[in-house]
């Protein structure tokens, strides 16, 4: 296979490897976001896969990205409507290849605004999932009244149990240091209440787990929905079906009041004096808020750094997922996650083994 862009070798290590062919924008999205992320990170090194023709026609409007860029062609593209089982066996996608660099240790990280499912599938089979952990989850940074809070899952897993909190809360940590850092990211498990007792069992025992465990000083314990956007931990655990839920309605309630205060300042004469008034702290609210600043979903625990970028984001939320995985790379984020495993994994191993003993007991009986 002929690579072509820059003159870089074709053994050399990549910072990221990038799905060129995934997204609702396609091709053009993705390079025109490389230009603004090559401003950013000119030392970046990016292996750029997908359709060859209309990568290097993109590359040849974009300087700045071809600067950093080498293109390697790929066979088909998956589309975002293909089914994971389906994506797994095409073998000459942009996605899958971008996956094969990770594994073989050609690139650090992939970043893809394609088939979420698709993409997370990939990242199981292909880059595997690190030694301890048994599931990846999907993290992501939001908004808060402080500054940003790290939440997961949104969505990997829909169903969880304490072992599988306890992984995230080590993972979200992790993330936090690497990605807003933050020295200690204080940890709270989301809950429908903030009291001890509140909550299933699997909550309790993941919560008594992270008491007992090197992060017993980072964990504030449990949290609700409402100190999410009050910024209340630095890290927010929860299952995959309550996250993805929780930061749907928040992104709803977001475009409500966005709806709401277009309609009071376009009401009338006096709604329009008032927006002029003050359309100066609106339009930094809007910066703060823009959510292409915070574009880049991250599944954690893997064997690489995968980053997933927006499908319908533009060439700045595209560039911003980009900032998020060359920050990961920058900081080793894996290292982080297996020094905690490892300080972590007596306890969890010995709260397991008692559970399974218990649970055998209880059926021999």
């Amino acid at each position: 296979m002929t690579e072509t862009g820059s003159s870089f070798s074709a053994t050399q290590s990549y910072t990221l490897a990038i799905d060129g062919m995934g997204g609702d924008g396609g091709p053009e999205v993705v390079v025109a976001g490389l230009a603004i992320a090559a401003d950013r990170h000119p030392s970046a090194r990016i292996l750029l896969i997908g359709d060859e023709n209309r990568l290097r026609t993109l590359l040849a409007q974009y300087p700045q990205a071809a600067a950093i860029c080498t293109v390697r062609p790929a066979g088909s593209a998956i589309s975002m409507e293909m089914k994971p089982t389906a994506a797994l066996r095409v073998r000459d996608s942009s996605l899958r290849l971008s996956m094969d660099a990770v594994s073989n240790g050609e690139a650090m990280g992939v970043v893809s605004a394609g088939n979420s499912g698709a993409m997370l599938a990939l990242a199981k089979i292909v880059i595997k999932t690190l030694p301890g952990i048994s599931r990846p989850a999907m993290a992501a940074i939001s908004p808060t009244t402080k500054g940003d809070v790290v939440m997961l899952d949104l969505g990997a897993n829909v169903a969880c149990d304490w072992r599988n909190l306890v992984e995230f809360a080590v993972m979200g940590e992790a993330f936090a240091k690497a990605v807003l850092g933050l020295p200690a990211p204080t940890i709270g498990l989301l809950n429908v209440g903030s009291e001890e007792l509140k909550g299933d069992e699997r909550l309790r025992q993941a919560a008594e787990v992270l008491r007992g465990s090197p992060l017993a000083r980072q964990f504030h314990g449990f949290v609700e929905g409402h100190d999410i956007t009050a910024g209340t931990t630095d890290v927010v655990v929860t299952d995959g079906f309550t996250g993805n839920v929780a930061l749907k309605t928040g992104e709803g309630a977001l475009k409500m009041a966005f709806t709401l205060l277009r309609q009071v300042f376009s009401s009338g004469l006096l709604g329009r004096i008032g927006y002029l008034l003050v359309r100066p702290g609106l339009e930094r609210m809007k910066e703060w808020l823009d959510p292409r600043r915070y574009n880049g979903a991250v599944f954690v625990g893997l064997n690489g750094v995968v980053v997933k970028s927006h499908g319908g984001t533009d060439a700045e939320g595209f560039a911003s997922a980009v900032d998020v995985a060359i920050d990961m790379v920058t900081h080793d984020f894996n290292a982080g996650i297996r020094d905690q495993l490892a300080r972590m994994g007596s306890l969890t191993a010995s709260r397991f083994s008692n559970e399974k003993e218990s649970t055998q007991a209880v059926s021999a009986s």
